[in-house]
């Protein structure tokens, strides 16, 4: 059975021959290139091997499962990659090169003054006069262009006209340069200079000389710039060299080229042989891979599927093309999953990308149970699977996971693998099993005993480890360390008596979970510090830029206990700062980050009056500002941002009732309703998590008083309709939630039934649709919030 071509962008064969001739003639040539190359070839021969060999098995089961692949690949889709900051990038780069005089080909000379050399490329995305010059020099198969300007034009307007083609702004203008460069971009053909004089003309009438305004506009004009570069080079007009790969010619602009990969700049300004030749010929790129590039360094833009991704990469970092490779990276931590994350992994660690191949192994560790269930991890070596399953962060339910994914592996091959079968299983941690999963593990292994060498004696092994256990903690446990950390801020501690209850200014952060025997997991939690100011519960939390930001809440339970005050934490710093108070008292409330900006919303004033008012902060001016308000007050109310829209759900509206509506808010449009959830609820949690928000915990009506609402449903955005989901455990009303490493965490909270604390922390994993119990709080528990913090490692592991 064969991959379809959209797997595979090219018919293998015929590849392998070229590479066989590439290899032949790299060998010769040996030294750093050559090592280069076998890595390459190596990977791909292997990569090549796992998807179209599975060693050709007739049995059915095999067979199944190179169609659940194919019907896998057939789901990918081909995604635009785009870099934003290009522009930029490419015209810095280009105008370093002019600094150094590298490629300049283009001499401009005032009268009795200024001679300055430039690229004809640049300067013709700009200037009409240069272009046609361009366009002659083309006919004329000429390599310079020289032009003396008139007398009406001066060094200041060249300069001028200069800095707006390579940088796409022009500081320099003012009252007393305007004629001058109106003068250079009139000579010049420079139609955008011309408009941006007029501009200034008129700002000048106005008195109002807006600089700002004028320097924002500066990456507007290089991605025009850019994009006419682009036109030229669709029309060849200034092409300088021609590219041969696999017998296919291309043209191109060696300024572009070498401004996008060190290698073409070494090329063609260290005084190679290329250096002077017209057509450069590449015995090293594949001509689909050479296309995609030429088409990113002229746009900055990339089309890329797991049939290109792989052989892009390795060409993008070949040859040094570092917006290509930037982009070929995102992609493949981006769109990894299960199916893929074995082959970024060994794909990473063949070309030395610790970065990538430290991210896909972690994305393995993490999603094991989804990872185990693809072809791909019954294709891995012995020694690789054993140094997976020897590691700490291994997220897998129970420690019979691991075994069931070492006897899947066995099975997938029992005649070559039964005799590893002993080491692949030291992997499996038997002192954390429980009796009852123990005897899974007696009937498989009894069962491979039988069929297998006499010299296997896995039972025995195993049953010695399970009855005697081992008293060190790598067998206790697995401990997990996430690289973000679940922090909880403030809260309140529940007591009949009032007069006990003591809210908190305590940060508490979960430094590691830990699996232990059976299903019995915890978190390890550290105290962070304590907030400054007053202890505050019911408050509002954000993540901006890797910074904590905490507003408002309560001190205590009377109507003038309601805060305004904002603070920002710096871990970096270990360090708070005030910021300026909201212009509104409010607690109860959510705040989230859209854009560059935090958003409180609702909440209420004091203990009977809610709020329909929202507030933006600007971390650029530390000032809170009023936008839309809501279409009703609303306190104890969810919210998420997803596509850079503010999503709403549930709440007490002004009588405290629990409402059923879900909404998009905008600050400057106001509120759109979208459909109702089944339930009512308030003081629930709602997180984004794979394209879905998903909403658990809280109160509902109940006649005129509150019950606890057990009941979770998630939404889609794009379909604008609920859906119901496995039941919380437990009630959790007031608790704080956060979404880690792909899964759901509610923290804490109350039962509204009797008034206990709910002092557990719950996990809801989308992919088995469960909820988990992950052990205790420390610290307060009620009317907390969550957030997840990126942690300096002193502050981790002190």
């Amino acid at each position: 059975m064969e991959f379809t071509r959209r797997y595979l962008p090219m018919e293998w064969e015929e590849r392998w021959r070229r590479e066989k001739e590439r290899r032949k003639k790299v060998m010769e040539e040996g030294g750093e290139e050559f090592e280069r190359e076998r890595r390459r070839l190596t990977w791909i021969r292997a990569y090549n091997d796992s998807r179209m060999g599975m060693k050709e098995k007739e049995d059915i089961k095999n067979e199944r499962t190179i169609q659940e692949m194919m019907e896998w690949n057939d789901k990918q889709e081909t995604q635009k990659y785009t870099k934003d900051t290009y522009p930029s990038e490419i015209f810095q780069a280009m105008e370093e090169l002019r600094c150094c005089s590298v490629l300049t080909d283009l001499t401009l000379s005032v009268e009795h003054g200024l001679t300055v050399r430039a690229h004809s490329l640049v300067l013709a995305a700009v200037s009409s006069l240069i272009q046609q010059m361009l366009q002659k020099r083309n006919e004329k198969n000429e390599k310079e262009i020289f032009l003396r300007v008139g007398p009406e034009v001066s060094d200041l307007g060249v300069s001028a006209v200069l800095e707006f083609a390579y940088s796409g702004s022009i500081t320099g203008l003012n009252s007393k340069s305007l004629a001058q460069i109106q003068a250079a971009a009139l000579y010049l053909g420079v139609p955008r200079v011309l408009e941006i004089c007029k501009e200034e003309e008129e700002r000048q009438r106005k008195k109002d000389a807006e600089k700002n305004m004028r320097n924002s506009t500066g990456e507007e004009h290089r991605k025009v710039n850019l994009q006419a570069i682009r036109q030229l080079w669709e029309e060849r007009v200034g092409c300088d060299v021609e590219l041969e790969a696999e017998g296919r010619i291309f043209h191109a602009h060696r300024v572009i080229l070498s401004a996008s990969s060190d290698y073409f700049r070494a090329m063609f300004s260290s005084g190679m042989k290329e250096t002077h030749q017209t057509s450069v010929s590449l015995l090293l790129m594949g001509a689909p891979e050479l296309e995609a590039l030429l088409h990113c360094c002229y746009s900055g833009d990339l089309f890329l599927d797991w049939g290109c991704i792989f052989e892009l990469t390795s060409t993008a970092l070949q040859f040094q093309f570092q917006p290509a490779l930037s982009l070929c990276l995102n992609y493949l931590e981006q769109q990894m999953d299960a199916h893929s994350c074995l082959d970024v992994a060994a794909f990473a660690e063949a070309y030395m990308l610790s970065d990538l191949h430290e991210t896909a192994e972690d994305f393995v560790l993490m999603h094991f149970q989804e990872v185990m269930a693809t072809p791909k991890f019954l294709e891995l070596p012995a020694e690789k699977l054993v140094d997976l399953l020897r590691r700490d962060g291994l997220c897998v339910p129970s420690e019979l996971a691991v075994f069931r994914a070492v006897v899947a592996w066995i099975e997938a091959d029992p005649a070559q693998r039964l005799s590893q079968a002993q080491v692949v299983m030291t992997g499996v941690r038997f002192p954390l099993m429980t009796f009852r999963e123990f005897r899974e593990v007696r009937a498989v292994n009894l069962q491979m005993e039988c069929s297998g060498d006499d010299d296997v004696y896995l039972y025995r092994t195993a049953l010695k480890e399970f009855g005697f256990g081992d008293s060190s903690p790598v067998v206790q446990h697995r401990i997990r360390y996430p690289r973000d950390v679940l922090v909880v801020v403030g809260g309140d501690q529940l007591n009949p008596d009032e007069g006990q209850r003591l809210p908190s200014k305590q940060l508490w952060f979960a430094n590691s979970l830990r699996s232990g025997t059976g299903l019995v997991k915890d978190m390890e939690w550290r105290i962070l510090g304590e907030m400054p100011e007053q202890a505050r519960f019911r408050h509002g939390i954000s993540i901006l830029n890797r910074k904590l930001y905490v507003a408002g809440g309560c001190y205590y339970y009377s109507k003038a206990d309601t805060m305004k005050s904002a603070y920002r934490y710096d871990p970096l710093n270990n360090s708070w700062e005030r910021l300026s108070d909201m212009q509104e008292h409010r607690s109860n409330f959510t705040m989230v980050v859209r854009g560059d900006s935090l958003y409180a919303i609702g909440g209420d004033r004091d203990i009977s009056s809610n709020l329909d008012s929202v507030e933006k902060y600007s971390v650029e001016t530390d000032t809170w500002s009023f936008t839309h308000s809501l279409d009703q007050p609303l306190s104890g109310h969810a919210a998420v941002v997803w596509g850079g829209e503010i999503f709403i759900s549930g709440g007490f509206n002004l009588k405290y009732q629990c409402l059923v509506s879900t909404f998009l808010y905008h600050p400057e449009q106001g509120t759109t309703y979208l459909a109702d959830m089944a339930h009512d609820r308030a003081q629930h949690c709602m997180e984004s998590l794979a394209r879905r928000f998903y909403v658990a915990g809280g109160v509902c009506n109940l006649r005129e008083f509150y019950t606890d609402e057990l009941s979770c449903e998630s939404y889609d955005p794009i379909s604008d309709t609920w859906t119901a989901f496995t039941p919380l455990p437990l009630c959790h009303v007031g608790a704080a939630s956060a979404v880690l490493e792909g899964k759901l965490y509610v923290l804490g909270g109350y039962s509204q039934e009797d008034y206990s604390e709910a002092r557990l922390v719950h996990r809801y994993d989308p992919g088995t649709q469960r909820w988990e119990n992950m052990g205790k709080m420390a610290g307060p528990v009620t009317d907390i919030r969550a957030c997840l913090l990126h942690l300096p490692a002193h502050l981790r592991r002190s």
